[in-house]
């Protein structure tokens, strides 16, 4: 194992196979993320996308996931975690609840982020205008699909979102600096995070994670468990993870996994930055895990183990 630079994190891991592949060793001059500020406006502003502003300063980030609609488990929940995991792709929900939920409890805390079903301009539209400031793209098999998830979510001249109604401006608007409009300040506010979840993904890995505009890419544990047929325990599995994090770090993007296990315990878990579920952020225990299970959910109405403590080794893997 090489030494690297820890993130600042929490959660619990069982123990993974360490894999064949050596990861690629961190540069000092290049911290992870340095494209992603690089492609900022102004990169020395203090974001009011609390999440995104965490991943700049090093540290690591988790969810809780909202798979149904459910007011009251959003405004319960929120305060406590980094940010919000909206499920779309593995739910009934409309755009119109989860526009609903947001501004029943508008900048609550955590940082609403929405995985679309797909990259289509119609849904990221959809997720901008209701006030998300990031989206969460599954399947990303390409470098074409990841410029698709990227090109709507920001407005020109920087990439090719539509100026429309919806909450976002309301949302948003009162805690803009001083002088300064939600146009003007969004861009920098937004996260574009791409999932990577099959062989393919992992092929055209630097294609994807160097797509301007893409500022995350994470593994689809379970899935990546189902496409390649390898185990999360077995060195092959390992390797593909290996594979995806150095694309990710040569491309200056973050890299994380859906499944929070990968937050500590494993090799690659000090570069692992983003997550589904895990521990909130405060120390709080969901009662009821309420809102549903997304992917990423602990299974059985579970929560999460305590930071800094793991598994057993034959929990079942929370993510995918």
């Amino acid at each position: 194992m090489i030494a690297v630079p820890h993130a600042q994190g929490r959660g619990g891991a069982p123990q993974h196979a360490n894999g064949t592949l050596t990861p690629k060793p961190l540069d000092a001059g290049r911290p992870w993320g340095w494209a992603v500020k690089a492609f900022m406006e102004n990169p020395n502003q203090k974001l009011y996308n609390t999440a995104k502003q965490k991943l700049l300063d090093g540290k690591q980030v988790f969810s809780h996931t909202i798979s149904r609609f459910d007011i009251d488990a959003y405004c319960q929940q929120a305060p406590h975690y980094d940010f919000t995991w909206f499920e779309m792709q593995h739910s009934t929900m409309w755009f119109s609840d989860v526009e609903r939920m947001v501004a029943a409890c508008p900048r609550v805390g955590a940082t609403p982020i929405l995985r679309v079903p797909d990259a289509l301009e119609g849904n990221i539209q959809k997720a901008m205008d209701m006030g998300m400031l990031g989206i969460i793209v599954p399947t990303v098999d390409d470098a074409l699909e990841a410029r698709e998830a990227a090109r709507y979510a920001r407005f020109p001249p920087t990439a090719r979102r539509s100026s429309g109604g919806g909450q976002a401006g309301n949302l948003w608007g009162p805690v803009q600096p001083s002088g300064m409009t939600f146009r003007q300040t969004v861009n920098d506010n937004m996260l574009v995070i791409v999932m990577i979840e099959t062989p393919d993904g992992v092929e055209n890995a630097l294609e994807i994670a160097a797509q301007p505009g893409v500022d995350v890419v994470i593994q689809g544990n379970s899935d990546l468990v189902s496409f390649s047929g390898f185990q999360q325990t077995d060195d092959r599995y390992q390797d593909l993870l290996t594979r995806v994090r150095d694309a990710t770090y040569q491309a200056g993007k973050f890299w994380g996994n859906a499944g929070f296990q990968f937050a500590t315990g494993n090799r690659l878990s000090p570069d692992s930055r983003f997550h589904q579920n895990g521990q909130s952020n405060d120390g709080w225990v969901n009662p009821g895990r309420g809102g549903g299970a997304g992917r990423g959910a602990q299974p059985g109405g579970t929560t999460p183990p305590a930071r800094g403590t793991a598994p057993g080794r034959s929990a079942q893997p929370p993510g995918r």
